[in-house]
């Protein structure tokens, strides 16, 4: 019974990446995930009180996901310079992931704030990487500046998931000399 509980949440889990990456939060309903899993919608009930614990569960399960990708990345560069450029480009590299957009669309929207706490801390422990690789470049602020190059990242992702001047390889390339030529600054 447990295991079918597990299945059923996972892909109530699944269904809210799908709705949350196709349409943001406002096509996150419980309604919407009765209808992606073939649940009646009290059954959603029975496993998340309301939206907000829906995306707060994804945002424990998939952002430390992500993030241990951006860091795995960074980790396998040798010099700062290149930890900064494997920052850019492994975000960038994940858009298309429905994770990714997910954690993108559950960023954006209004979160209550246990689930802000648990992004802020995921997303802290990017950030923590980033600037010890600003400081080892002798950066006077690098928090100030991991948090203007998570701008650059955060612009750069917008750009891509609108789809439509640049291909995404474009707006990577871009992205990553503007922090690169500004890390350098």
């Amino acid at each position: 019974m447990a295991e079918h509980r597990s299945m059923q949440r996972g892909a109530l889990l699944d269904a809210a990446r799908t709705l949350l990456s196709e349409g943001g939060t406002e096509a996150l309903t419980f309604p919407a995930l009765a209808e992606r899993t073939g649940l009646a919608r009290s059954s959603v009930y029975e496993y998340f009180r309301s939206r907000a614990a829906v995306v707060e569960e994804l945002c424990e399960v998939d952002f430390p996901v992500w993030a241990a990708e951006v860091s795995a990345a960074m980790e396998r560069a040798g010099t700062p310079e290149g930890q900064v450029e494997a920052y850019v480009r492994q975000q960038l590299a994940l858009v298309g992931d429905r994770r990714h957009r997910a954690v993108v669309a559950i960023s954006a929207s209004e979160l209550d704030a246990g689930a802000r706490e648990k992004i802020r801390a995921a997303h802290g422990g990017l950030v923590a990487m980033i600037v010890e690789a600003l400081d080892a470049l002798g950066h006077q602020e690098p928090r100030l500046a991991a948090m203007l190059l998570q701008g650059v990242v955060d612009a750069a992702v917008r750009r891509i998931e609108l789809g439509v001047a640049e291909e995404p390889e474009a707006i990577t390339e871009a992205a990553v000399a503007m922090a690169l030529r500004g890390v350098r600054g």
